[in-house]
């Protein structure tokens, strides 16, 4: 099984940005993690990251992968074109945010990215990445 993380504008930053709400884990040390439970659970890890919109669209057009764990960041209150594209991939989607998204801002509290995910992950920090990966391999090799 091949499952695709993708992470989204700014995540690049983990570790230094706002670590009060995103803590201290930079995203290599997250993806690394991952990598390592998935490879545990035999599957394999593919992951980008990319502040742009559309290189997250173009990877999901490339049907090399089974499922989808993406944490969009912000695109997640405003980009109905990556909603199109997680649709459109026609894979098991798990949607992830490091904090809760529900306990915030107003204006962060409506994922347009949420109706084309299976599940949502939030406010567990990073391990929220690897119980969104658990979903996946439960969810897709179930009989």
């Amino acid at each position: 099984m091949r499952i695709l993380l993708l992470n989204g504008p700014n995540l690049g930053t983990l570790g230094r940005r706002q670590p009060e709400i995103y803590g201290t884990t930079t995203l290599a040390d997250i993806v690394s993690a991952a990598r390592q439970h998935a490879e545990r659970a035999g599957a394999t890890l593919l992951d980008l990251q990319s502040n742009h919109e559309g290189a997250l669209i173009d990877r999901l057009e490339q049907p090399d992968y089974d499922a989808v764990v993406i944490n969009p960041g912000a695109l997640a209150h405003t980009s109905y074109a990556l909603h199109d594209a997680l649709v459109g991939c026609e894979r098991p989607v798990v949607e992830v945010h490091i904090s809760d998204i529900y306990a915030r801002e107003a204006w962060r509290r409506i994922s347009v990215i949420a109706p084309a995910a299976r599940r949502q992950v939030v406010g567990k920090g990073w391990r929220g990445y690897l119980e969104a990966l658990d979903m996946l391999l439960t969810e897709v090799r179930a009989p």
